[in-house]
Formats: C-alpha cells, structure tokens, sequence
C-alpha cells in the first residue's frame, strides 16, 4: 500500500479561504475521480499548514492517477485559482510504503 501526502503552508491571513479550498479540491477529486482525499491539520508544529492524504495500492497505480488528474483542465483550473491561498514554494510531497 501507497500512502502519498501532500502539505502545503498556507499565506497570512488565508486560514480559511485555504481551508475552504482544500474541501473543494477533495470534494472534486471524489466526485470526479472517485479516489478519496482525507483533508489534515497539524497538532504540533507550524500551525498554518494544511495536508491531502490518499492511498494507492501500489506506485503505477499512483503515477497512473496523478498524470490523469494532471490532464484534467478543470483540477488544473482549480488549483489556478487556490494558488494564492498558500505560500509559494511550500508544498511538500511525502510518499511512504506500508510493511
């Protein structure tokens, strides 16, 4: 099992436009896509952070989703439009394997 978590730092004074955000791009992912998103805060740390988390059951399986959903010009559009919401140069992808 594929666990793949993206975080990102969210700009000043955009706490809740991010967090908006961050539900609309999980709801169009399983809407649209029917893979399911878990939308995180951090408990300890930089407080203004928000993270995706999904699972995959293996890599191809994972490169193969993410290349359709990167073809997808309505993802493509909505990330165009969150972008301000988080500070850029930010995000950080963690992709971590079962046992």
């Amino acid at each position: 099992m594929i666990r793949f978590v993206r975080s990102a730092s969210i700009a000043p004074g955009k706490v809740g436009d991010a967090l908006a955000f961050a539900k609309q791009v999980s709801d169009f992912i399983a809407k649209k896509h029917g893979v399911q998103l878990q939308v995180m805060l951090p408990v300890g740390g930089n407080p203004h952070r928000v993270a995706w988390r999904t699972e995959y059951p293996d890599l191809g399986a994972m490169e193969t989703f993410q290349a359709k959903l990167m073809a997808d010009p309505k993802y493509v559009e909505l990330l165009a439009k969150g972008g301000a919401n988080f500070i850029a140069g930010s995000v950080n992808d963690s992709i971590w394997r079962t046992l």
